[in-house]
């Protein structure tokens, strides 16, 4: 054994293994959180095999798993990246967490990368699992997976904005009530369940320009329809998603 063998070397571990570590941990949180796992996972599953099963919303032709897997999944990246993202985050911020984390070799938007990295191993798990049901309940999809690819991650990075301004701006208990609030009016009123034209005309015009709307819209244009790229969608998406990321990272308070 030679001289300094267990010399100490002190300093950071390097950064992607760090964003990586907090990632993981993220995840492992995110997963073993019950009322997290009821908004990813239990609610859009039920939705999807209720509304697929039953009768009750007309969806127009076709078998009704068509039209509402689409909605469901849009639902999911939703669920995941703005209700689940910003309850979480206001009560880390409430309780001091992201004080303590921004103090720590990791940079302040590497533990925001590794937040969102959370999200997207998430979401990965929520569309496969979801896909199969519908899958099982005879989903037939259409469309190339480069557009659906593309769509659901402007959603990410738009519903990620829009819950990390909403948790970095409010108290923690008005970001639990009013993520839960939108969550539930975006379920109603984004196309998810209802579709859109069964609202009346003015109202059509504004839903149709919600995050959640452009989504499942695209999401639904691209694999129960075969289009190609839906760039309209894609661009109310992609404007929400500069909005909300800007917005973040203008007003976002640490403590």
């Amino acid at each position: 054994m030679s001289a300094g063998t267990y010399t100490p070397r002190p300093g950071a571990a390097p950064l992607p293994r760090m964003i990586a570590a907090q990632a993981a941990l993220e995840t492992r949180m995110l997963l073993r959180n019950g009322e997290q796992l009821l908004l990813t996972v239990v609610i859009p599953t039920l939705l999807l095999v209720l509304f697929s099963a039953v009768d009750i919303v007309d969806t127009g032709t076709g078998e009704p798993v068509d039209f509402l897997a689409p909605g469901v999944l849009a639902l999911a990246v939703m669920s995941t990246a703005f209700t689940g993202q910003a309850i979480a985050t206001g009560f880390e911020r409430r309780y001091g967490v992201l004080k303590r984390l921004g103090a720590s070799p990791l940079p302040r938007w590497g533990l925001m990368a590794a937040k969102t990295l959370s999200v997207l191993v998430t979401e990965v798990l929520q569309i496969a699992l979801l896909t199969v049901i519908a899958f099982a309940l005879g989903w037939s999809p259409e469309g190339g997976p480069f557009a659906v690819l593309l769509l659901l991650v402007l959603g990410t990075v738009a519903f990620s904005g829009l819950g990390l301004l909403m948790a970095g701006t409010l108290k923690a208990e008005a970001t639990l009530a009013a993520a839960n609030l939108v969550f539930l009016l975006l379920l109603v009123g984004g196309g998810v369940i209802v579709p859109l034209d069964k609202f009346p005309d003015a109202a059509q015009s504004v839903l149709g320009l919600l995050p959640i709307s452009a989504l499942s819209d695209g999401l639904r244009e691209v694999l129960q329809h075969g289009a190609a790229m839906p760039w309209g969608d894609a661009a109310v998406l992609a404007v929400w998603a500069v909005l909300g990321l800007g917005a973040a990272a203008r007003f976002f308070r640490w403590e």
